[in-house]
């Protein structure tokens, strides 16, 4: 088999993938058309796909996939009932009378609505809707407002409980176990999404804390791009309601999964449940709401599903055609070993970033490339948190990241393009100085998980 056939569909599936077509059925179309014609041709053996619906039947059967509509719905929940307005007003009242106040609260409620939503187009557009117009009314300069809302938008890549650490997470610990049997460890050691949001805790506040001492210094050194908001007085009743019920929620569905007493998809059933009972206690639930709830949700649980079909249609093809034994090769025979062969992961990652959501990356490039870097010898939880950072910062790049197109699709017309892509440049090197310390200091991802 000629292997540089698997490369030439994946370089088809990129190209038809940038042309704007649906994304599970370009994987699983172009992988069954290159099956078809190889077949023909005799440079394909159709016993490939006879693993198919054995990987179909294991993907809709994993237990901890349900974890994601679970954790959608929760982040639909808390959206379509107002908790996110409600938590922003609070937090505004609370720090907005500060130099920079308002955009240090608009960080920490994106950090906690991207913790329940996970999902960066749902952050970004909420909190631009929600705290935009505000800043902008309060003189807040239109670069660090909207990068501010931008990259904290990107946050729902890397703080736990994230879907995209359930995904990563699920992929990594099968791609961990066939590097371990391919080193003839029988007795191979398992790596949970549990694990993935343990080591997330310190990376992602660190990115937090790196946020909000930026906006600090920029009410030190530019006061008048961050001024203090008069905000109306809110009494200290009004201020718990708001902050008090979403944090504990979130506590307690981090918690259960760190303290090892529930699986990340027990925790989502919680999660759900509980923003479901704090809706109804606010009177936020009726039918229609309910319909949209479950109908949001839905849409998207399956186009998840349906995409990971579509990798695993893929991902056959891929391996029948030989492809994964020439990466492997190509890495192997690279100068400069496991160094240069990660850092060419990164940089093909952050690329197709600009092009393709962290779902597709996700299904269609780790389980190629991840194997293989377990087998050379990276931890898979570092590796784990240093895609999705990778991803984030490419969502947040301009001229295509996808941060800045939500965003440019909620903001007024009085706010041009070009102040998004100021705004998020400060954002982007914060990102990449934490990328550059996890490389330097894996611990920063292993060490929190190894004590647990």
């Amino acid at each position: 088999m000629d292997g540089s056939i698997a490369l030439w569909m994946f370089a088809a599936v990129c190209g038809l993938l940038m042309l704007g077509y649906p994304v599970a059925f370009t994987l699983a179309g172009t992988a069954l058309l290159f099956a078809a014609v190889g077949t023909i041709a005799g440079g394909f053996d159709p016993a490939f796909l006879e693993a198919l619906p054995g990987r179909l039947f294991g993907t809709i059967s994993n237990v901890t996939l349900i974890a994601v509509p679970l954790f959608v719905m929760m982040g639909v929940i808390l959206e379509k009932s107002k908790v996110a307005e409600e938590l922003l007003e609070s937090m505004s009242a609370l720090l907005g009378r500060l130099p920079g106040g308002l955009a240090i609260s608009v960080v920490l409620v994106g950090m906690l609505l991207a913790a329940s939503t996970g999902i960066v187009g749902a952050t970004v557009v909420t909190m631009g809707l929600l705290s935009l117009p505000t800043m902008l009314r309060a003189g807040y300069g239109p670069s660090i407002a909207t990068g501010t809302i931008c990259a904290t938008g990107t946050l729902g890549q890397i703080i736990p409980p994230s879907i995209a650490l359930v995904l990563l997470g699920d992929i990594l610990s099968s791609s961990y176990q066939q590097a371990q049997l391919k080193l003839e460890v029988f007795n191979p050691q398992t790596v949970s999404v549990g694990d993935l949001f343990v080591g997330a805790i310190i990376p992602g506040l660190l990115l937090v804390g790196l946020y909000c001492l930026y906006i600090l210094g920029m009410a030190l050194l530019r006061p008048g791009s961050v001024p203090p908001v008069k905000t109306r007085t809110m009494s200290w009743g009004k201020l718990l309601h708001g902050l008090i019920p979403p944090l504990i929620l979130i506590a307690v569905v981090l918690g259960s999964i760190l303290a090892g007493a529930a699986t990340p998809t027990e925790a989502a059933g919680v999660g759900a449940t509980g923003a479901l009972l704090l809706a109804a206690l606010r009177g936020e639930v009726n039918q229609n709401k309910l319909q949209e709830i479950v109908t949001s949700t839905l849409e998207t649980t399956a186009m998840v599903f349906m995409i990971l079909i579509g990798a695993a249609v893929f991902s056959l093809v891929f391996r029948g055609f030989g492809g994964e034994e020439l990466i492997q090769a190509f890495f192997a025979d690279l100068p400069g070993g496991v160094f240069s062969a990660t850092l060419l992961v990164m940089v093909v990652i952050f690329a197709l970033g600009f092009v393709l959501d962290f779902i597709e990356i996700t299904f269609v490039v780790v389980p190629i490339v991840g194997p293989i870097l377990l087998l050379m010898g990276v931890d898979p939880i570092w590796l784990g948190i240093m895609i999705a950072i990778n991803l984030q910062t490419s969502f947040l790049t301009p001229p295509f990241g996808f941060a800045l197109f939500y965003l440019r699709g909620v903001a007024p017309d009085s706010v041009p393009t070009s102040a998004i892509y100021r705004g998020v440049i400060p954002f982007i090197c914060i990102q990449l100085l934490v990328l550059a310390a996890l490389w330097v200091w894996p611990q920063l991802a292993t060490w929190l998980s190894a004590q647990l």
